[in-house]
């Protein structure tokens, strides 16, 4: 469970905050979110919609007022903390969806609802961790990705003045060229599929493909990797360090509480030492 804020509650704020923060509770909204997501899915059936559709939307109701419910104790608890956290406010929006009438022109929200599922984010450390380093890789990936446009918009007009007369359906333009590029660099039938029935036409074709993949496919792409996992690495070591503090602390915190203990049983027996010699003087 986040911690939207870091002061300390006290009275009824700080016995709700006890309560949602409880590993219990968040095992909980975990269970009703698993739940939920089947639900969801099971309404994807018109079979098991015609049999139990009535019990499915009850039942989907009930987890939405518990959703709801912990929403309103949070925002009670954190008040305006409560939107300074990125998690908190993605569980806010998921939520509010929900609520959001699925008819009329808001009708395609129906369908959004299936975005409770991804609460579970918010709720399993190991996800959120996931999550963030991905979000702390956008900056590089977005560097990669700007290489990539470049290089596909290089090739789209070079592909598109060399074989789009001959093949307009692949060629043809600039969006027909980056539509094929994109489905060679994916490696989807690029050979048999596109390759192959070019170069009937212009044998020297694979001088054009070959290049392409290996520098779309093999480096930017693992690039994208590359940055990923970096992200991920930095991330695990910012919690490592981040345990090692907590261990330090943690130790300075006993050694100063021994030290303390070791001064007052001095202080002891320096007290009972005197009182002794007071006793024994004639």
């Amino acid at each position: 469970m986040r911690d939207t804020s870091v002061t300390e509650h006290h009275g009824l704020r700080g016995r709700l905050h006890t309560v949602i923060a409880h590993p219990r509770v968040q095992t909980g909204i975990l269970v009703l979110i698993i739940v939920n997501a089947i639900l969801l899915g099971m309404e994807t059936s018109p079979r098991i919609v015609a049999a139990y559709g009535d019990l499915i939307r009850l039942a989907d109701t009930a987890i939405l007022a518990v959703f709801v419910t912990e929403i309103a104790i949070r925002l009670f608890v954190h008040r305006a903390r409560f939107f300074t956290d990125p998690w908190s406010l993605f569980d806010f929006a998921v939520v509010t969806i929900a609520l959001v009438p699925a008819s009329g022109p808001f009708s395609v929200l129906r369908a959004l609802r299936v975005l409770r599922v991804l609460r579970v984010l918010t709720i399993v450390p190991s996800m959120r961790r996931v999550v963030g380093a991905l979000l702390g890789a956008v900056p590089g990936l977005l560097s990669i990705g700007m290489v990539l446009v470049l290089i596909y918009y290089v090739c789209a007009v070079i592909a598109t003045n060399l074989f789009g007369a001959a093949f307009p359906d692949w060629f043809g333009n600039i969006g027909r060229s980056f539509y094929s590029l994109f489905q060679i660099m994916t490696l989807e039938s690029w050979s048999m599929g596109i390759s192959r029935p070019v170069m009937q036409e212009f044998p020297y074709a694979w001088a054009f493909f070959i290049p392409f993949i290996l520098i779309a496919t093999f480096t930017m792409l693992n690039l994208f990797i590359g940055v990923i996992v970096d992200a991920m690495q930095t991330v695990s070591e910012a919690e490592h360090a981040d345990t090692l503090d907590a261990l330090d602390r943690t130790q300075e915190h006993i050694e100063a509480d021994v030290h303390a203990e070791v001064r007052a049983l001095r202080d002891e027996i320096r007290s009972l030492r005197t009182l002794l010699e007071a006793r024994a003087a004639p």
